[in-house]
C-alpha cells in the first residue's frame, strides 16, 4: 500500500510539474464586451501593418478603450519570418499587444533579408533596439508557443475559411467589406 501511495504521489507531482502554463491570447479592450473582434494576421503582411497604422488606432480610441468592443489578435503566419515573429509576440505570455504593435508599426525595420537566418538577425536586432527584454532563441524554439501559433492558423483556415490577411471576424461573422475604418465603423455601429 505504501508503495502505491509513493508512486501515486510521485506521479501526481510529476504531472503538475510538466503541465505548461496556458498561453494567453493577445487581447485589447473589455474582455466581456458585447462586440468581439478577431483579427487573423501575418506579421510580415504589409496590409496588416497598414491596418495597425491607419485603422487600429481609431478602432482602439472609439471602441476598445471605451469598453464597447474587444479585439483578439490571432496568428496566421504566411512565411517563416512571420511565424518566428508571432512566436516572439506571444513569448512574454502576458496578453499584452505591445510587442505585436511595435512589430507592425515598424515592420520595414525588421522584415528584410533573403533567408530565414537574415530575417531572424534583423528581428532580433530590432527587438533589442526597441528595448524588448526577451530571450529570442528561447522564444522561437518554444514548442508550446509554436503549437499555439500553428493552431491559430489551422483554426482560421478550418473555421473561418481564411486564406488571406488581415481577415476580421466580428461576433463570429467574417467581415467581407474593404477593410478601412469607415466600413468597419458601419459594421460595429449596427451591433451597439
Amino acid at each position: 500500500m505504501k508503495k502505491i501511495l509513493i508512486i501515486s504521489i510521485f506521479f501526481f507531482f510529476n504531472v503538475l510539474s510538466t503541465q505548461a502554463e496556458e498561453i494567453k491570447r493577445i487581447l485589447v479592450g473589455n474582455k466581456s464586451a458585447k462586440i468581439s473582434i478577431i483579427a487573423f494576421e501575418s506579421l510580415t503582411c504589409s496590409h496588416c501593418a497598414t491596418f495597425h497604422k491607419d485603422v487600429y488606432p481609431l478602432l482602439k480610441k472609439e471602441y476598445l478603450d471605451t469598453g464597447l468592443a474587444k479585439i483578439e489578435f490571432r496568428h496566421f503566419p504566411l512565411d517563416i519570418a512571420a511565424f518566428n515573429a508571432s512566436k516572439v509576440a506571444q513569448c512574454k505570455n502576458d496578453g499584452n499587444a505591445e510587442i505585436l504593435e511595435s512589430l507592425y508599426v515598424n515592420q520595414q525595420k525588421w522584415v528584410k533579408g533573403s533567408s530565414v537566418e537574415e530575417a531572424n538577425i534583423n528581428l532580433k536586432k530590432f527587438l533589442s533596439e526597441e528595448g524588448f527584454n526577451i530571450d529570442f532563441e528561447s522564444c522561437i524554439n518554444d514548442k508550446q508557443i509554436e503549437d499555439f501559433v500553428l493552431n491559430d492558423r489551422i483554426d482560421g483556415a478550418k473555421n473561418f475559411k481564411i486564406n488571406a490577411t488581415p481577415t476580421i471576424i466580428i461576433n463570429n461573422e467574417k467581415f467581407d467589406k474593404t477593410l478601412n475604418y469607415k466600413n468597419l465603423k458601419k459594421a460595429l455601429e449596427k451591433l451597439i
